[in-house]
């Protein structure tokens, strides 16, 4: 009887509320970062203030402007932009520390929130120093898809593209090295693409969406194709295959 009235006791116990959660998505433009926010936020991850359309992205690329504006005038304020990216992170002024914590100040109240900005990649010493809590979640692409895509966009050269996709995800490995998270190919098919991302969901206590899924065909436009890598290329992207899901 007493083991009995134990285990009825233990059964109507109120379930846990979840874990406080301050996430950043990574990874380079163009490589399925709106996807995998879009399904964060479908699995109730708060955004803040964000797109929800875009030209390039019918479904929105799910970032705060805010926090673009934010990412831009910093990358600005040295001679760099996205697509100039610097060779070190930058170093954060008072000011800068201070317009990142009214941004921060914008998330007051809410337990489980988040932002996706790639540029964030370039900014992110600063954002550790003011959110020593915040947890990371990552996604890459096939180099040429993205430079495939970059060059439909807005007709970025082809070198250039690799260029830029070089320097984000060497800054998604070397970050991956000091903080470890989950990482996704987004050159995955569509089922395995979902599966991973339900265990990453789950492991920060997330709930997948029972049904409709944020994902569509449309999210790919450019896919790779045989065509060999540069070798330095290839071994970075093997290099980001061995750390995914």
């Amino acid at each position: 009887m007493r083991l009995f009235d134990v285990l009825f006791r233990s059964s109507r116990k109120a379930p846990q509320p979840p874990e406080d959660l301050v996430l950043m998505v990574v990874g380079m433009h163009r490589s399925g970062t709106s996807f995998l926010t879009g399904s964060l936020q479908e699995s109730g991850l708060e955004l803040g203030k964000h797109s929800t359309w875009n030209p390039h992205n019918l479904k929105g690329n799910r970032e705060n402007g805010d926090i673009v504006a934010f990412h831009d005038a910093l990358l600005a304020a040295r001679g760099h932009a996205w697509d100039n990216p610097p060779s070190t992170a930058p170093v954060w002024t008072e000011a800068e520390y201070a317009a990142a914590r009214e941004l921060i100040g914008g998330y007051d109240g809410v337990r489980r929130w988040g932002f996706k900005d790639p540029r964030a990649l370039l900014a992110v010493e600063g954002w550790l120093e003011l959110l020593p809590q915040l947890r990371f979640v990552g996604i890459f692409r096939h180099p040429s898809a993205v430079a495939d895509s970059l060059q439909a966009r807005g007709g970025m050269p082809r070198e250039q593209a690799l260029g830029l996709w070089k320097a984000y995800n060497s800054r998604l490995l070397e970050l991956h090295g000091r903080v470890k998270f989950p990482v996704l190919c987004f050159d995955q098919d569509e089922d395995s693409l979902h599966h991973q991302l339900d265990e990453v969901l789950r492991g920060f206590g997330l709930q997948p969406p029972a049904s409709e899924r944020f994902f569509s065909s449309e999210l790919k436009h450019h896919r790779h194709g045989d065509e060999p890598l540069a070798p330095e290329l290839d071994a970075m992207y093997q290099a980001l295959k061995a750390i995914a899901y």
